[in-house]
């Protein structure tokens, strides 16, 4: 512990250091931070998609650093310092597991989970959608919005209803393409919502698994595209049929 706290201090110190004499750092704001920690947050996530467990320490090193730097930014102010920060989330943490540190008796994830929503309705939440944020990318905040919905109890019961949901979507939005109609977009939408839902139920994080599949098809495009080079051809110039041979021998690869 002594040694976790003593590296903690010394990167409180270091900011201290920069924010004096450093021009970068002394021009920064919260406002001009705000789009490098959403960045900070996305290769995080690339780190951690990848498995690179090595890249994954040195991006939350980054992500810890705006974090002690947005909270000297707010003692600058006057506002609050990190010691709030941290006690503050620290009190939360406290406050919504009665299980841990009161009486209240839990059976499973589920049930924490339903408390949890309950005791931010009882802090003055008036839904238990406020907790999600509007800028979330539409794929996370679709399960999150669903994820919060199940903690008080509105939720399909099996992954079977679910699946109906999805068919019953899939065939609302044909209908609506066949009729080439001005619903196709809303439809579309309501597919989408009702497969990552199904996604909950298959205990699979939709957006982690888009991502994969993203990551898959560039390696077998640009598997394409090198092999094809190789042999003197150029994309753009063969045939589906051409790219389709060297797209199934990626797969062969990637199965081995």
């Amino acid at each position: 512990m002594r040694e976790k706290l003593k590296a903690f201090e010394r990167l409180l110190t270091i900011m201290d250091e920069l924010r004096e004499q450093c021009p970068w750092d002394k021009r920064q704001t919260m406002e001009s931070l705000r789009h490098l920690s959403i960045e900070e947050m996305y290769e995080l996530s690339d780190a951690i998609i990848d498995g690179d467990l090595n890249e994954i320490k040195k991006e939350l090193g980054d992500l810890m650093l705006h974090m002690v730097f947005y909270s000297k930014i707010g003692s600058e102010k006057g506002a609050f310092n990190v010691a709030d920060v941290l006690n503050g989330v620290c009190e939360k943490l406290i406050n919504r597991h009665p299980h841990i540190y009161g009486d209240v008796e839990v059976k499973d994830e589920d049930e924490v989970k339903a408390n949890w929503e309950k005791l931010k309705l009882k802090e003055g939440n008036k839904s238990v959608l406020e907790g999600v944020p509007r800028s979330l990318p539409s794929l996370v905040k679709a399960g999150r919005i669903q994820d919060k919905a199940r903690g008080v109890g509105f939720d399909w019961d099996n992954a079977e209803q679910v699946w109906d949901k999805v068919t019953e979507e899939i065939n609302e939005l044909k209908d609506e393409v066949d009729q080439n109609s001005d619903r196709i977009e809303s439809e579309f939408g309501d597919v989408l919502f009702s497969l990552i839902n199904y996604a909950r139920f298959l205990d699979v994080n939709p957006d982690d698994a888009l991502e994969k599949a993203n990551k898959k098809f560039i390696r077998r495009f640009q598997y394409v595209e090198r092999e094809s080079a190789k042999d003197g051809k150029q994309m753009g110039e063969m045939t589906l049929e051409e790219m389709d041979e060297y797209w199934n021998r990626a797969k062969i690869l990637e199965n081995r």
